[in-house]
């Protein structure tokens, strides 16, 4: 709806006795309220009151207790084979069919290891080095981002 249009309307409304008119075309929907003189707040633009903050002492606090350090799991050696590409991780070529790989499997630099689907296209991931699958690190059907590992290569 174009903004002429829209005037129009909003002093056709403000002009007559209606409080309320509502309209729907093909390229959305207007709803025009009339006020009663008092100021109208919409939701969105209504303030919300700011509270101070409660001054906390520290006797109120009791120190923290030095915790151990989370082991960090460890971190995969060998090489990262790497999404090229945002979508759907699959070991397999269909549903029941055998995965392309399985942990402990050689592959040669060229092998298919597993298909990303992006925009219903499946596309076929290859290995960028020879060497052994030594990890899977996604699950079928997952999704994946861009850069995000699949699997190690050793």
């Amino acid at each position: 709806m174009d903004l002429r249009k829209l005037k129009t309307l909003i002093d056709l409304v403000s002009e007559s006795n209606i409080s309320e008119l509502e309209i729907t075309e093909a390229d959305g929907k207007v709803r025009i309220v009339k006020s009663d003189g008092q100021a109208a707040a919409l939701p969105a633009m209504v303030a919300a009151p700011m509270l101070a903050p409660t001054p906390v002492t520290a006797a109120a606090v009791p120190a923290p207790a030095p915790a151990a350090p989370a082991p960090t799991p460890a971190a995969p050696t060998g090489h990262a084979v790497k999404s090229p590409m945002v979508g759907t991780f699959y070991r397999a070529s269909s549903p029941g069919a055998k995965p392309f790989v399985e942990v402990g499997q050689q592959v040669k630099e060229g092998d298919p290891i597993c298909i990303i689907e992006a925009m219903k296209i499946m596309n076929e991931i290859e290995a960028d080095k020879s060497g052994t699958i030594t990890q899977i690190l996604c699950e079928n059907g997952q999704a994946v981002e861009y850069g995000q590992p699949l699997m190690i290569i050793e």
